[in-house]
């Protein structure tokens, strides 16, 4: 095995490239600690399987509140201590930069990346479904109709945007034509 493989990451090596070990290592702590508190909670519950359509209520769930905490403007009070606003991405988002200290950049990068917090959502999501199933479904079935219907909002701007284009086409070609004399 070629030695650069072996070789561990040195502390002048993150630093350079500004990533936050110390902050990802407390993060990792912080979430095996959740889970293991989570599945010791769950396991003490009755038997509990989820089943096709709470699955796909978790996921569509998890990815809409993902959404929703690391890209939306009206989240970014909760982002403001950990991140700088970057850029405007459209269609009600907005892109931010980690900033600060170690441990404000590592909670930085991990409320503007909706993968990475994903797996922290979906865990509590499912936690909240095994304990307390009713609202959770509520919760979950409210988040994917908003998933759906940003979806629909997309789709319907996107068919907008091609029915300009054929509008505007149509009107140049109509103008180029010029009467017989």
């Amino acid at each position: 095995m070629p030695k650069e493989l072996l070789a561990k990451p040195s502390r002048d090596d993150a630093s350079q490239a500004s990533v936050p070990l110390t902050g990802y290592a407390g993060a990792m702590v912080t979430y095996a600690v959740v889970l293991a508190a989570v599945l010791y909670g769950v396991g003490r519950k009755k038997r509990w399987e989820p089943g096709l359509g709470d699955i796909t209520l978790l996921g569509v769930g998890t990815h809409k509140l993902s959404r929703i905490l690391t890209k939306d403007f009206v989240t970014a009070p909760l982002r403001a201590p950990f991140t700088t606003r970057r850029d405007n991405e459209g269609a009600g988002e907005v892109l931010d930069e980690p900033r600060g200290n170690e441990l404000q950049k590592s909670m930085g990068f991990l409320l503007t990346c909706p993968y990475c917090v994903g797996p922290w959502l979906s865990t509590g999501l499912s936690a909240l479904l095994a304990v307390r199933p009713t609202p959770t479904r509520f919760v979950l079935r409210m988040l994917a109709a908003v998933t759906i219907s940003d979806f629909l909002h997309l789709l319907y701007s996107k068919l907008n945007e091609s029915r300009k284009t054929v509008v505007a086409e149509r009107r140049h070609r109509e103008r180029q034509v010029v009467p017989a004399a």
